[in-house]
Order: structure tokens, then sequence, then C-alpha cells
């Protein structure tokens, strides 16, 4: 079984080694394609062109959010019988709607998300989470790539696209959101901050150090994110009118 990740951006890079590191050897091998040919490729992963690379058994897309529908137009008309795609957006129910309207009948498709990326997995993936949602594809091959997550020691968690954004925009949105907050705020270390503190400051280094475009897509393309910034905004307001609503003694 050939794998071919699309896109060997600061994610599929990651992605593109972790898939290597479990699938290389036993006839199975991964490959890579980046339209920029200037990134490295991870070791064990063997840069090819797009067009061999659309000839891969697997096409796992690691690609923007809002690039998707982009691609799957470029690559629909070129991908053989058969052929499994996969996407890897923190988004779901966009790239889902997009892969089952724009791909071939005869193309399996399955919707992802790798719950984690190369700052939180960078010490290994083992228990993170991964989303696993079925969109076309039949049971034997479902129960395959089941066990294959499953083996990698990832904790697999089948929902829908739409149970992944709303619980999404109030877990992943929101989180990056405060963290891209707090980056506006240029907060610095400190010898007397708390554990607390530093765990915020790790939010800040986490999310900042992902690509803008992935914020913006994030807040962008899940229908669910909008409410949850009305809803995080009607909080801070809460707050500030109870603490203004509070009165302090004057000292005399």
């Amino acid at each position: 079984m050939i794998i071919g990740v699309y896109g060997l951006g600061r994610f599929g890079g990651f992605w593109s080694k972790q898939l290597s590191e479990y699938f290389s050897g036993s006839g199975n091998s991964v490959v890579g394609w980046s339209r920029d040919e200037s990134r490295p490729v991870p070791e064990g992963v063997l840069r090819v062109g797009e067009d061999e690379l659309l000839s891969a058994d697997v096409i796992v897309l690691c690609v923007a959010i809002s690039a998707v529908e982009e691609v799957l137009r470029r690559i629909a008309h070129r991908l053989k019988p058969g052929t499994l795609v996969m996407d890897t957006c923190s988004v779901k129910v966009h790239p889902a709607r997009a892969m089952m309207r724009i791909l071939p009948s005869d193309v399996d498709i399955l919707a992802t998300h790798p719950m984690f990326g190369p700052d939180s997995g960078k010490d290994g993936i083992q228990g993170l989470p991964l989303v696993f949602s079925p969109l076309r594809m039949g049971n034997d091959k479902i129960d395959l790539w089941r066990g294959y997550f499953n083996s990698m020691g990832l904790k697999v968690v089948e929902i829908s696209p739409e149970q992944h954004d709303e619980e999404a925009a109030y877990s992943q949105g929101i989180t990056h959101f405060i963290g891209r907050v707090l980056g506006e705020l240029d907060l610095k270390g400190s010898s007397i901050g708390t554990t607390g503190y530093h765990d915020l400051l790790d939010i800040v280094r986490q999310t900042c150090n992902d690509p803008w475009r992935l914020f913006v897509d994030l807040q962008q393309y899940n229908p669910y994110t909008a409410l949850m910034r009305q809803d995080l905004h009607q909080a801070i307001n809460v707050m500030l009118e109870r603490f203004d609503s509070i009165e302090v003694p004057r000292e005399e």
C-alpha cells in the first residue's frame, strides 16, 4: 500500500513522519508532495511529483481549510477508482461536504482530524485523540483504518462532522481564540509566575506557533465559532459588570 501525503507544511510534515514510522516496511510506503519544493521531507518519506502522488492507494490531504475545495477540484479527475481520500482539517463539516460533492463516486472518503500537532505531539502521539468520520467507504475498510489508528496508539473518536464542529468550537476554537488574544498582550515569563500562569503561556506558544491562516480558517469555516465568540464576549461583559458593581471601601 502506498500512502500519499498531499501537502508538507508544518502539520503535513509532522503527520507524514508519524505515518511513515508506522507504515513503512512490509510492502507499505509513504510518499509526499508539496507545491513548495524547498520544504524538507521527513526521514522515511519519499518526495514525489504530484501525478505520482495522486496514483497512491491512499491520499491524505494536509492543506489549509480554505484551500480544500480548490485542491479537490484540482485532483478529482486524476484519482483512480478505489482510492481512499482522507482530509485532516481542523473543521469537519466544510471539508466533508466538499469531498462528497466534488470527488467521484468511485472514490472512498474518510474525514479525520488528528487533535494534535507538532507542538502537542512533540513527545509522542500515544493516547492523543483522532476524530474518525467515515463518509463513503465499505465496512471492511472502515475497520482496517480504525485498527491502523488504534495500533498507532491513538484514541479513535467516532463522531459526525456536525458533532465535531459543535464541540470543537468550544474546545479547540476557544483555545485558539484566547491564545491569540493573550498573544496580543505580549506576556512574559515570570520568576514569581504561578503554574496556572505558565500554563497560559504554553497556550499562547502553541496557538501562536500555528499559521495565522489556520486561526482565521478555524474561526471562519466552523459554523459554531461565531456563537462561541458571542458567548465569550457576553461572559467577559458579565464579569466586568459584576466587578464594576462591587463597592470598594475607600481609605480615610
